[in-house]
Protein backbone atom coordinates (compact mmCIF):
# COMPACT_ATOMS: atom_id res chain seq x y z
CA UNK A 1 0.00 0.00 0.00
CA UNK A 2 1.14 3.05 -1.35
CA UNK A 3 0.41 6.11 1.59
CA UNK A 4 0.42 10.15 0.03
CA UNK A 5 -0.30 12.88 1.93
CA UNK A 6 -2.38 14.85 -0.01
CA UNK A 7 -3.01 18.25 0.23
CA UNK A 8 -5.53 19.64 -2.65
CA UNK A 9 -8.67 17.66 -0.78
CA UNK A 10 -11.76 19.25 0.20
CA UNK A 11 -15.20 18.09 2.00
CA UNK A 12 -18.33 19.10 0.68
CA UNK A 13 -20.87 20.01 3.42
CA UNK A 14 -23.91 17.52 3.17
CA UNK A 15 -26.70 19.12 0.28
CA UNK A 16 -29.69 20.15 2.54
CA UNK A 17 -33.14 19.05 1.30
CA UNK A 18 -36.79 21.15 0.97
CA UNK A 19 -39.51 20.37 2.69
CA UNK A 20 -42.77 21.73 3.49
CA UNK A 21 -42.97 25.32 4.24
CA UNK A 22 -39.63 25.89 2.89
CA UNK A 23 -38.05 23.94 5.81
CA UNK A 24 -34.45 22.34 5.42
CA UNK A 25 -33.03 19.46 6.31
CA UNK A 26 -29.74 17.35 5.45
CA UNK A 27 -31.60 14.30 6.27
CA UNK A 28 -35.26 12.88 4.94
CA UNK A 29 -36.12 11.49 8.02
CA UNK A 30 -35.94 14.49 9.84
CA UNK A 31 -37.58 16.30 7.44
CA UNK A 32 -40.46 14.37 6.88
CA UNK A 33 -41.45 13.77 10.54
CA UNK A 34 -40.31 17.45 11.86
CA UNK A 35 -42.60 19.13 8.73
CA UNK A 36 -44.12 17.00 6.10
CA UNK A 37 -43.51 16.21 2.34
CA UNK A 38 -42.29 19.20 -0.08
CA UNK A 39 -45.82 19.52 -2.17
CA UNK A 40 -47.91 18.78 1.21
CA UNK A 41 -49.78 21.70 0.70
CA UNK A 42 -49.59 21.82 -3.14
CA UNK A 43 -53.44 21.25 -4.79
CA UNK A 44 -51.66 17.86 -6.96
CA UNK A 45 -50.39 16.32 -3.82
CA UNK A 46 -52.15 12.99 -2.72
CA UNK A 47 -54.45 13.14 0.41
CA UNK A 48 -55.40 9.43 0.60
CA UNK A 49 -53.59 6.50 -1.68
CA UNK A 50 -55.56 4.32 -3.20
CA UNK A 51 -53.82 0.89 -4.55
CA UNK A 52 -54.17 -2.22 -6.11
CA UNK A 53 -53.60 -5.18 -4.26
CA UNK A 54 -52.00 -8.56 -6.46
CA UNK A 55 -50.40 -11.57 -4.11
CA UNK A 56 -50.63 -15.32 -2.53
CA UNK A 57 -53.09 -15.54 0.04
CA UNK A 58 -50.31 -15.34 2.66
CA UNK A 59 -48.60 -12.40 0.77
CA UNK A 60 -51.89 -10.28 0.20
CA UNK A 61 -52.07 -11.30 4.25
CA UNK A 62 -48.53 -9.66 5.09
CA UNK A 63 -49.71 -6.81 3.73
CA UNK A 64 -52.75 -5.27 4.75
CA UNK A 65 -50.69 -6.48 8.24
CA UNK A 66 -48.14 -4.08 7.22
CA UNK A 67 -50.19 -1.34 6.30
CA UNK A 68 -51.78 -1.31 10.21
CA UNK A 69 -48.35 -1.58 11.38
CA UNK A 70 -47.26 1.38 9.42
CA UNK A 71 -50.00 3.89 10.47
CA UNK A 72 -48.43 3.79 14.30
CA UNK A 73 -44.87 5.05 15.12
CA UNK A 74 -42.55 1.96 14.76
CA UNK A 75 -39.43 2.66 17.87
CA UNK A 76 -36.39 1.11 17.05
CA UNK A 77 -35.96 -2.02 19.22
CA UNK A 78 -33.79 -1.38 22.26
CA UNK A 79 -31.30 -4.17 21.60
CA UNK A 80 -30.34 -6.05 18.03
CA UNK A 81 -28.26 -9.09 18.74
CA UNK A 82 -27.01 -8.13 22.11
CA UNK A 83 -25.79 -3.71 21.00
CA UNK A 84 -27.45 -1.18 21.33
CA UNK A 85 -28.65 -0.28 17.86
CA UNK A 86 -27.97 3.28 15.72
CA UNK A 87 -31.22 5.07 16.14
CA UNK A 88 -29.62 7.90 13.88
CA UNK A 89 -28.90 5.70 11.05
CA UNK A 90 -32.73 3.58 11.60
CA UNK A 91 -34.82 6.52 13.15
CA UNK A 92 -38.15 6.29 14.99
CA UNK A 93 -41.36 5.56 12.20
CA UNK A 94 -43.46 8.22 12.98
CA UNK A 95 -46.52 6.66 11.57
CA UNK A 96 -47.19 6.92 7.40
CA UNK A 97 -50.09 9.78 8.41
CA UNK A 98 -47.69 11.56 9.56
CA UNK A 99 -44.71 11.72 7.91
CA UNK A 100 -46.64 12.30 4.81
CA UNK A 101 -49.58 14.30 5.77
CA UNK A 102 -51.64 11.99 4.02
CA UNK A 103 -53.85 8.77 4.38
CA UNK A 104 -52.45 5.36 3.04
CA UNK A 105 -55.98 2.96 2.62
CA UNK A 106 -56.25 0.48 5.41
CA UNK A 107 -58.09 -2.05 2.69
CA UNK A 108 -56.86 -2.01 -0.91
CA UNK A 109 -58.41 -0.44 -3.90
CA UNK A 110 -59.27 -3.98 -5.09
CA UNK A 111 -57.04 -7.20 -4.92
CA UNK A 112 -56.87 -10.53 -6.61
CA UNK A 113 -55.09 -13.80 -4.90
CA UNK A 114 -52.96 -15.31 -7.07
CA UNK A 115 -52.35 -19.20 -6.71
CA UNK A 116 -49.16 -19.57 -4.59
CA UNK A 117 -48.42 -23.47 -6.41
CA UNK A 118 -49.16 -21.91 -9.71
CA UNK A 119 -46.73 -19.28 -9.61
CA UNK A 120 -44.37 -21.69 -7.78
CA UNK A 121 -44.85 -24.07 -10.21
CA UNK A 122 -44.34 -21.96 -13.52
CA UNK A 123 -40.73 -20.36 -11.05
CA UNK A 124 -39.35 -23.99 -12.02
CA UNK A 125 -39.41 -24.43 -15.97
CA UNK A 126 -35.69 -25.47 -16.88
CA UNK A 127 -36.02 -22.45 -19.22
CA UNK A 128 -35.24 -19.30 -17.81
CA UNK A 129 -37.21 -16.87 -20.87
CA UNK A 130 -40.33 -19.42 -20.05
CA UNK A 131 -39.90 -19.12 -16.11
CA UNK A 132 -39.83 -15.47 -16.01
CA UNK A 133 -42.56 -15.08 -18.50
CA UNK A 134 -45.14 -17.36 -17.24
CA UNK A 135 -44.61 -16.37 -13.52
CA UNK A 136 -44.89 -12.80 -15.01
CA UNK A 137 -48.18 -13.27 -16.66
CA UNK A 138 -50.25 -14.65 -13.96
CA UNK A 139 -49.62 -10.89 -12.71
CA UNK A 140 -50.49 -9.31 -15.57
CA UNK A 141 -53.27 -11.61 -16.26
CA UNK A 142 -54.89 -10.04 -12.88
CA UNK A 143 -54.16 -6.43 -13.51
CA UNK A 144 -55.31 -6.92 -17.51
CA UNK A 145 -59.06 -8.07 -15.52
CA UNK A 146 -58.95 -5.67 -13.00
CA UNK A 147 -57.90 -2.41 -15.24
CA UNK A 148 -61.29 -2.30 -16.61
CA UNK A 149 -63.20 -1.74 -13.77
CA UNK A 150 -60.62 -0.11 -11.43
CA UNK A 151 -61.26 3.16 -9.76
CA UNK A 152 -59.16 6.20 -8.54
CA UNK A 153 -55.84 3.45 -8.09
CA UNK A 154 -52.49 5.16 -7.83
CA UNK A 155 -50.52 2.43 -7.62
CA UNK A 156 -50.10 -1.17 -7.70
CA UNK A 157 -48.63 -3.33 -5.12
CA UNK A 158 -47.51 -6.92 -6.20
CA UNK A 159 -46.57 -8.96 -3.60
CA UNK A 160 -44.20 -12.12 -4.30
CA UNK A 161 -43.47 -15.22 -2.70
CA UNK A 162 -39.85 -15.44 -2.07
CA UNK A 163 -38.79 -18.62 -3.74
CA UNK A 164 -40.55 -17.05 -6.92
CA UNK A 165 -38.22 -13.98 -6.98
CA UNK A 166 -35.36 -15.89 -6.46
CA UNK A 167 -36.40 -18.47 -9.60
CA UNK A 168 -36.64 -15.59 -11.75
CA UNK A 169 -34.07 -13.65 -11.06
CA UNK A 170 -30.86 -13.97 -13.66
CA UNK A 171 -28.42 -16.52 -12.66
CA UNK A 172 -29.83 -17.13 -9.26
CA UNK A 173 -30.24 -21.03 -10.28
CA UNK A 174 -29.16 -23.33 -12.62
CA UNK A 175 -30.23 -23.58 -15.66
CA UNK A 176 -30.64 -27.47 -15.24
CA UNK A 177 -32.15 -27.39 -12.15
CA UNK A 178 -35.50 -28.81 -13.51
CA UNK A 179 -34.54 -30.91 -16.09
CA UNK A 180 -31.97 -30.36 -19.38
CA UNK A 181 -30.65 -27.40 -19.80
CA UNK A 182 -31.82 -25.14 -22.56
CA UNK A 183 -29.05 -24.50 -24.93
CA UNK A 184 -28.79 -20.65 -25.05
CA UNK A 185 -28.17 -20.98 -29.12
CA UNK A 186 -31.79 -21.75 -29.22
CA UNK A 187 -32.62 -18.97 -26.92
CA UNK A 188 -30.40 -16.76 -29.52
CA UNK A 189 -32.88 -18.09 -32.36
CA UNK A 190 -35.86 -17.08 -30.97
CA UNK A 191 -34.82 -14.36 -30.61
CA UNK A 192 -33.54 -13.60 -33.74
CA UNK A 193 -37.02 -14.26 -34.87
CA UNK A 194 -36.85 -18.12 -35.94
CA UNK A 195 -39.91 -19.52 -36.65
CA UNK A 196 -41.32 -23.00 -34.77
CA UNK A 197 -43.58 -25.85 -35.45
CA UNK A 198 -44.76 -25.39 -31.86
CA UNK A 199 -47.89 -22.65 -31.74
CA UNK A 200 -47.39 -22.81 -28.03
CA UNK A 201 -44.28 -21.03 -27.89
CA UNK A 202 -44.93 -17.10 -28.09
CA UNK A 203 -42.18 -15.17 -29.85
CA UNK A 204 -42.28 -12.89 -27.29
CA UNK A 205 -41.15 -14.93 -24.58
CA UNK A 206 -37.22 -14.45 -25.86
CA UNK A 207 -37.89 -10.96 -26.62
CA UNK A 208 -37.89 -10.16 -22.96
CA UNK A 209 -35.90 -10.42 -20.43
CA UNK A 210 -34.95 -13.20 -18.01
CA UNK A 211 -35.36 -10.52 -14.29
CA UNK A 212 -38.82 -11.00 -13.27
CA UNK A 213 -39.03 -7.40 -11.93
CA UNK A 214 -37.24 -5.72 -15.07
CA UNK A 215 -40.19 -8.05 -17.43
CA UNK A 216 -43.32 -7.04 -14.87
CA UNK A 217 -42.52 -3.46 -14.81
CA UNK A 218 -42.22 -3.37 -19.08
CA UNK A 219 -45.34 -5.29 -19.59
CA UNK A 220 -47.13 -3.13 -16.64
CA UNK A 221 -46.51 0.35 -18.28
CA UNK A 222 -49.58 -0.21 -20.97
CA UNK A 223 -52.10 0.13 -17.69
CA UNK A 224 -50.95 3.64 -16.83
CA UNK A 225 -50.24 2.79 -12.70
CA UNK A 226 -47.12 2.70 -11.27
CA UNK A 227 -45.98 -1.15 -9.31
CA UNK A 228 -44.41 -1.54 -6.40
CA UNK A 229 -42.95 -5.27 -5.96
CA UNK A 230 -41.83 -6.58 -2.69
CA UNK A 231 -41.13 -10.01 -1.38
CA UNK A 232 -43.51 -11.51 1.33
CA UNK A 233 -40.13 -11.78 3.53
CA UNK A 234 -39.84 -8.17 3.42
CA UNK A 235 -43.00 -7.23 5.04
CA UNK A 236 -42.19 -9.71 8.49
CA UNK A 237 -41.77 -7.08 10.75
CA UNK A 238 -39.78 -8.50 13.16
CA UNK A 239 -38.42 -12.04 11.43
CA UNK A 240 -38.04 -15.07 13.51
CA UNK A 241 -33.91 -15.59 13.99
CA UNK A 242 -34.21 -19.11 14.69
CA UNK A 243 -35.05 -19.58 10.97
CA UNK A 244 -32.98 -18.71 8.27
CA UNK A 245 -33.91 -15.17 7.18
CA UNK A 246 -32.44 -13.20 4.50
CA UNK A 247 -30.77 -10.36 5.92
CA UNK A 248 -33.67 -7.46 6.50
CA UNK A 249 -33.06 -3.83 7.93
CA UNK A 250 -35.30 -2.88 11.25
CA UNK A 251 -38.58 -2.52 10.81
CA UNK A 252 -39.03 1.27 11.44
CA UNK A 253 -35.96 1.83 8.17
CA UNK A 254 -38.37 -0.54 5.85
CA UNK A 255 -41.30 1.19 6.78
CA UNK A 256 -39.45 4.76 6.00
CA UNK A 257 -38.33 3.06 2.34
CA UNK A 258 -41.73 1.55 1.29
CA UNK A 259 -43.37 4.80 2.42
CA UNK A 260 -41.47 6.99 0.70
CA UNK A 261 -41.52 5.36 -2.75
CA UNK A 262 -45.15 4.96 -2.20
CA UNK A 263 -45.76 8.58 -1.56
CA UNK A 264 -43.38 8.80 -4.57
CA UNK A 265 -45.16 6.67 -6.92
CA UNK A 266 -48.80 8.06 -6.12
CA UNK A 267 -47.43 11.33 -7.45
CA UNK A 268 -46.43 13.18 -4.78
CA UNK A 269 -43.12 14.59 -4.07
CA UNK A 270 -41.19 14.04 -0.59
CA UNK A 271 -38.12 16.34 -1.04
CA UNK A 272 -36.77 18.38 -3.59
CA UNK A 273 -33.16 19.75 -3.40
CA UNK A 274 -32.42 22.75 -1.74
CA UNK A 275 -29.43 23.63 -3.95
CA UNK A 276 -31.24 23.23 -6.90
CA UNK A 277 -30.85 25.80 -9.52
CA UNK A 278 -33.60 26.82 -11.80
CA UNK A 279 -32.97 25.98 -15.40
CA UNK A 280 -30.81 23.45 -15.00
CA UNK A 281 -31.33 19.79 -16.09
CA UNK A 282 -29.66 16.62 -15.38
CA UNK A 283 -29.57 13.62 -18.51
CA UNK A 284 -28.37 10.47 -17.43
CA UNK A 285 -27.29 8.45 -20.96
CA UNK A 286 -28.16 4.57 -20.19
CA UNK A 287 -26.49 1.51 -22.50
CA UNK A 288 -27.57 -2.49 -22.76
CA UNK A 289 -25.91 -4.87 -24.02
CA UNK A 290 -29.19 -6.77 -25.89
CA UNK A 291 -29.27 -10.16 -23.16
CA UNK A 292 -30.13 -12.73 -26.37
CA UNK A 293 -28.18 -11.75 -29.81
CA UNK A 294 -25.98 -12.71 -32.24
CA UNK A 295 -24.08 -9.40 -33.05
CA UNK A 296 -22.16 -8.88 -29.41
CA UNK A 297 -22.25 -5.35 -30.26
CA UNK A 298 -26.13 -4.87 -30.48
CA UNK A 299 -27.06 -2.32 -27.47
CA UNK A 300 -30.25 -0.04 -27.00
CA UNK A 301 -30.14 3.37 -25.11
CA UNK A 302 -32.18 5.37 -23.55
CA UNK A 303 -31.91 8.68 -21.52
CA UNK A 304 -33.36 9.87 -18.20
CA UNK A 305 -33.70 13.53 -17.54
CA UNK A 306 -33.85 15.17 -13.87
CA UNK A 307 -35.38 18.56 -13.50
CA UNK A 308 -34.69 21.23 -10.52
CA UNK A 309 -38.00 20.65 -9.33
CA UNK A 310 -36.98 16.65 -8.74
CA UNK A 311 -39.23 15.43 -11.33
CA UNK A 312 -37.74 12.78 -13.89
CA UNK A 313 -38.56 11.74 -17.28
CA UNK A 314 -37.36 8.92 -19.48
CA UNK A 315 -36.75 8.34 -23.57
CA UNK A 316 -35.74 5.20 -25.30
CA UNK A 317 -33.27 5.60 -28.02
CA UNK A 318 -32.43 3.61 -31.14
CA UNK A 319 -31.78 -0.39 -30.92
CA UNK A 320 -27.59 -0.64 -33.02
CA UNK A 321 -24.12 -1.80 -33.15
CA UNK A 322 -23.49 0.55 -30.19
CA UNK A 323 -20.81 -1.50 -28.35
CA UNK A 324 -17.30 -1.74 -29.15
CA UNK A 325 -15.76 -4.81 -27.39
CA UNK A 326 -12.08 -4.35 -27.79
CA UNK A 327 -12.82 -0.85 -25.43
CA UNK A 328 -15.66 -1.65 -23.62
CA UNK A 329 -17.16 1.17 -24.13
CA UNK A 330 -20.94 2.05 -25.62
CA UNK A 331 -20.76 4.96 -28.58
CA UNK A 332 -24.02 6.42 -30.58
CA UNK A 333 -23.87 7.41 -34.29
CA UNK A 334 -24.70 11.12 -34.86
CA UNK A 335 -27.96 10.52 -35.71
CA UNK A 336 -28.97 8.17 -32.84
CA UNK A 337 -27.34 10.54 -30.18
CA UNK A 338 -29.51 13.25 -31.63
CA UNK A 339 -32.97 11.42 -31.83
CA UNK A 340 -31.74 10.71 -27.86
CA UNK A 341 -32.18 13.88 -26.84
CA UNK A 342 -34.28 15.07 -29.17
CA UNK A 343 -36.94 12.55 -27.44
CA UNK A 344 -36.31 13.08 -24.12
CA UNK A 345 -36.50 16.88 -24.10
CA UNK A 346 -39.72 16.52 -25.92
CA UNK A 347 -40.81 14.59 -22.68
CA UNK A 348 -39.64 17.25 -20.77
CA UNK A 349 -41.85 19.63 -22.25
CA UNK A 350 -44.60 17.67 -21.98
CA UNK A 351 -44.28 17.60 -18.26
CA UNK A 352 -42.31 21.46 -17.59
CA UNK A 353 -41.93 23.16 -20.72
CA UNK A 354 -39.99 25.57 -18.77
CA UNK A 355 -36.54 26.87 -20.79
CA UNK A 356 -33.19 25.54 -19.90
CA UNK A 357 -30.44 27.49 -19.32
CA UNK A 358 -28.16 24.30 -18.61
CA UNK A 359 -28.05 20.67 -19.32
CA UNK A 360 -26.04 18.69 -17.93
CA UNK A 361 -25.15 14.91 -19.44
CA UNK A 362 -24.37 12.21 -17.44
CA UNK A 363 -22.62 8.95 -18.75
CA UNK A 364 -20.46 6.03 -17.51
CA UNK A 365 -19.26 5.60 -20.93
CA UNK A 366 -17.39 8.34 -22.41
CA UNK A 367 -18.80 10.65 -24.51
CA UNK A 368 -17.28 11.18 -28.00
CA UNK A 369 -16.82 14.26 -30.33
CA UNK A 370 -19.45 13.20 -32.57
CA UNK A 371 -22.16 12.39 -29.77
CA UNK A 372 -21.53 15.41 -27.92
CA UNK A 373 -21.86 17.61 -31.46
CA UNK A 374 -25.44 15.63 -31.33
CA UNK A 375 -26.51 16.50 -28.17
CA UNK A 376 -25.59 19.58 -28.46
CA UNK A 377 -27.32 20.44 -31.81
CA UNK A 378 -30.59 18.67 -30.39
CA UNK A 379 -30.87 21.15 -27.49
CA UNK A 380 -32.75 24.65 -27.10
CA UNK A 381 -30.34 27.53 -28.82
CA UNK A 382 -28.49 29.36 -26.42
CA UNK A 383 -28.31 26.18 -23.70
CA UNK A 384 -25.38 25.76 -22.22
CA UNK A 385 -24.51 21.70 -22.43
CA UNK A 386 -21.65 19.93 -20.18
CA UNK A 387 -21.17 16.06 -21.24
CA UNK A 388 -19.74 14.73 -17.98
CA UNK A 389 -18.05 10.81 -17.43
CA UNK A 390 -18.76 9.22 -14.41
CA UNK A 391 -17.92 5.93 -13.41
CA UNK A 392 -16.79 4.40 -9.63
CA UNK A 393 -13.30 3.90 -9.07
CA UNK A 394 -13.80 -0.32 -8.00
CA UNK A 395 -10.14 -1.02 -9.10
CA UNK A 396 -8.66 2.21 -8.53
CA UNK A 397 -7.72 5.17 -6.46
CA UNK A 398 -8.56 4.81 -2.63
CA UNK A 399 -8.23 7.40 0.25
CA UNK A 400 -7.64 6.52 3.77
CA UNK A 401 -7.75 8.58 6.93
CA UNK A 402 -6.11 8.22 10.29
CA UNK A 403 -7.93 5.61 13.08
CA UNK A 404 -10.64 2.90 12.08
CA UNK A 405 -12.93 5.70 10.79
CA UNK A 406 -13.63 5.50 7.00
CA UNK A 407 -13.10 8.77 4.43
CA UNK A 408 -16.34 11.23 4.95
CA UNK A 409 -18.91 11.26 2.53
CA UNK A 410 -18.94 14.36 0.40
CA UNK A 411 -14.82 14.19 0.20
CA UNK A 412 -13.40 15.16 -3.05
CA UNK A 413 -10.01 15.24 -4.19
CA UNK A 414 -9.43 17.77 -7.24
CA UNK A 415 -6.83 16.08 -9.78
CA UNK A 416 -6.84 19.28 -12.27
CA UNK A 417 -9.94 21.98 -13.78
CA UNK A 418 -11.13 19.05 -15.67
CA UNK A 419 -10.99 16.00 -13.01
CA UNK A 420 -11.47 15.06 -10.10
CA UNK A 421 -12.78 12.11 -7.28
CA UNK A 422 -15.94 12.29 -5.35
CA UNK A 423 -16.99 10.03 -2.58
CA UNK A 424 -20.39 9.61 -1.97
CA UNK A 425 -20.66 6.82 0.17
CA UNK A 426 -17.83 7.08 3.16
CA UNK A 427 -18.71 8.02 7.46
CA UNK A 428 -21.95 10.18 7.70
CA UNK A 429 -21.03 12.60 10.37
CA UNK A 430 -25.25 13.37 10.85
CA UNK A 431 -25.62 9.84 11.27
CA UNK A 432 -22.58 8.80 13.33
CA UNK A 433 -21.00 5.85 11.09
CA UNK A 434 -20.31 4.17 8.11
CA UNK A 435 -23.05 2.32 6.64
CA UNK A 436 -21.33 0.16 4.05
CA UNK A 437 -19.36 -2.58 3.73
CA UNK A 438 -15.89 -1.92 1.97
CA UNK A 439 -13.07 0.58 1.91
CA UNK A 440 -15.50 3.74 0.59
CA UNK A 441 -15.00 3.50 -3.64
CA UNK A 442 -15.10 7.27 -5.16
CA UNK A 443 -16.62 8.37 -8.12
CA UNK A 444 -14.20 9.21 -11.45
CA UNK A 445 -15.56 12.21 -12.46
CA UNK A 446 -14.38 13.86 -15.91
CA UNK A 447 -15.29 17.01 -17.86
CA UNK A 448 -15.02 15.91 -20.88
CA UNK A 449 -16.97 18.78 -23.17
CA UNK A 450 -18.23 22.06 -22.60
CA UNK A 451 -16.86 24.41 -19.78
CA UNK A 452 -17.96 24.15 -16.18
CA UNK A 453 -16.01 24.54 -12.85
CA UNK A 454 -15.36 20.97 -11.23
CA UNK A 455 -16.20 21.93 -7.70
CA UNK A 456 -19.05 23.03 -9.08
CA UNK A 457 -19.87 19.75 -11.43
CA UNK A 458 -19.05 17.50 -7.68
CA UNK A 459 -21.29 19.82 -5.36
CA UNK A 460 -24.54 18.85 -7.82
CA UNK A 461 -23.14 15.38 -8.73
CA UNK A 462 -23.26 15.17 -4.49
CA UNK A 463 -26.66 16.31 -4.29
CA UNK A 464 -28.23 14.01 -7.44
CA UNK A 465 -27.11 11.19 -4.49
CA UNK A 466 -30.00 12.65 -2.49
CA UNK A 467 -32.59 11.93 -5.12
CA UNK A 468 -33.68 8.61 -4.98
CA UNK A 469 -37.58 8.34 -4.45
CA UNK A 470 -37.23 4.46 -4.22
CA UNK A 471 -35.93 4.43 -0.77
CA UNK A 472 -35.48 7.15 2.81
CA UNK A 473 -31.38 7.77 3.54
CA UNK A 474 -29.35 10.08 3.62
CA UNK A 475 -27.82 9.69 0.29
CA UNK A 476 -26.45 7.17 -1.93
CA UNK A 477 -22.85 6.69 -3.55
CA UNK A 478 -23.91 7.52 -6.80
CA UNK A 479 -26.28 10.20 -8.47
CA UNK A 480 -29.55 9.75 -9.20
CA UNK A 481 -29.14 9.97 -13.24
CA UNK A 482 -26.14 6.97 -13.10
CA UNK A 483 -27.27 4.84 -9.94
CA UNK A 484 -30.59 5.07 -12.12
CA UNK A 485 -29.48 4.76 -15.39
CA UNK A 486 -28.87 0.28 -14.69
CA UNK A 487 -32.95 0.04 -13.82
CA UNK A 488 -33.96 2.36 -16.84
CA UNK A 489 -31.95 -0.11 -19.18
CA UNK A 490 -33.06 -3.01 -17.31
CA UNK A 491 -36.81 -2.55 -17.45
CA UNK A 492 -36.60 -0.47 -21.34
CA UNK A 493 -33.55 -2.02 -23.02
CA UNK A 494 -33.73 -5.66 -21.53
CA UNK A 495 -37.55 -6.13 -23.09
CA UNK A 496 -37.57 -4.59 -27.12
CA UNK A 497 -40.52 -6.46 -27.26
CA UNK A 498 -42.52 -4.05 -25.43
CA UNK A 499 -43.86 -1.13 -27.65
CA UNK A 500 -46.29 0.38 -24.42
CA UNK A 501 -43.68 2.41 -22.57
CA UNK A 502 -43.88 5.39 -20.11
CA UNK A 503 -41.92 8.58 -19.94
CA UNK A 504 -42.79 9.06 -16.13
CA UNK A 505 -39.52 8.61 -14.21
CA UNK A 506 -41.81 6.43 -11.49
CA UNK A 507 -42.65 3.83 -13.56
CA UNK A 508 -38.81 2.32 -13.48
CA UNK A 509 -37.87 2.31 -9.64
Amino acid sequence: MVILMIKNIKIFNEPTLEFRYGQISENPHDGLALFGPFDADSADSPKRINYGLLGTEEGIAAFKNWVLFMTKPILPKKEVNGKEPNKRLWPLFPGFEVAFNCALSEKPAWSVELEKDTLIKASRYNDSNKRTYFVAGEFIKAISTIDKRQGDCKVIICIVPDEVWKNCRPNSVPEDSWGNRVLKKYRVAMAEGQETLNPEIDPLVYKLSTDFRRQLKARVMKYKVPIQIIRESTLEPYPDKKEKQRGLTPAQDRAWNISTTLYYKAGGKPWRLATAREGVSYIGITFKKAELSKNNKTACCAAQMFLDSGDGVVFLGEKGPWYSPEDRQFRLSKKAAKELIKGVLKNYRELDGKPLKEIFIHSRSEISEEEFEAYKEACPEGTKVIGIRIRSEYRGFRLYRPGKKPIIRGTFFKINEKSGYLWGSGFKPKLGTYDGWEVPVPLKIDIQHGEAGIEEVAKDILGLTKLNYNACKLGDSEPVTILFSNAVGEILVSNPGIKDTEWRFSYYI
